[in-house]
């Protein structure tokens, strides 16, 4: 009984490291929430490439003005009229610390628009906080984990 005990006493803090080490990851499924009218607009689910950059892809539609199935109809290049659920709106995120990502892309749907991009998951692993900036004009999400 005391060896069990003892077991369990040393078996905690790895536990308790390893549920820290879970909930410090971007990868997942998020909620992005809109900044402006604070609707659930979209799915987008996060993973991590072999090179340790993050991306990011739209796998539901959730709400948009434009209709159940938008097009990126205001991109450039190979995203132009594309359908935005399927599309990597996110790319190129780096570990910036234990919490924090930068050095990324991300692209707004609605206007077309690419940002430099950071994130940071917040205390509890179940919300981020992502941004995007052009010069010194930012705008900032908090995305909840689903």
């Amino acid at each position: 009984m005391r060896n069990k005990s003892i077991a369990t006493l040393l078996a905690l803090p790895l536990l308790a490291f390893s549920m820290s080490a879970m909930a410090a990851d971007a990868t997942g499924r998020w909620k992005t929430i809109d900044d402006k009218t604070g609707k659930v607009k979209s799915i987008v689910e996060i993973s991590k490439a072999a090179n340790g950059n993050y991306s990011g892809k739209v796998v539901e539609v959730l709400y948009s003005e434009r209709g159940p199935n938008p097009v990126c109809d205001k991109c450039s290049g190979s995203n132009k009229n594309k359908p935005v659920k399927g599309m990597t709106i996110l790319w190129n995120l780096k570990a910036d610390g234990a919490n924090e990502w930068s050095g990324g892309t991300i692209l707004d749907p609605a206007n077309g628009k690419t940002y430099k991009s950071k994130a940071e998951l917040q205390a509890g692993g179940n919300k981020l906080d992502v941004s995007g900036c052009i010069a010194f004009i930012c705008r900032a999400q908090t995305w909840v984990r689903e």
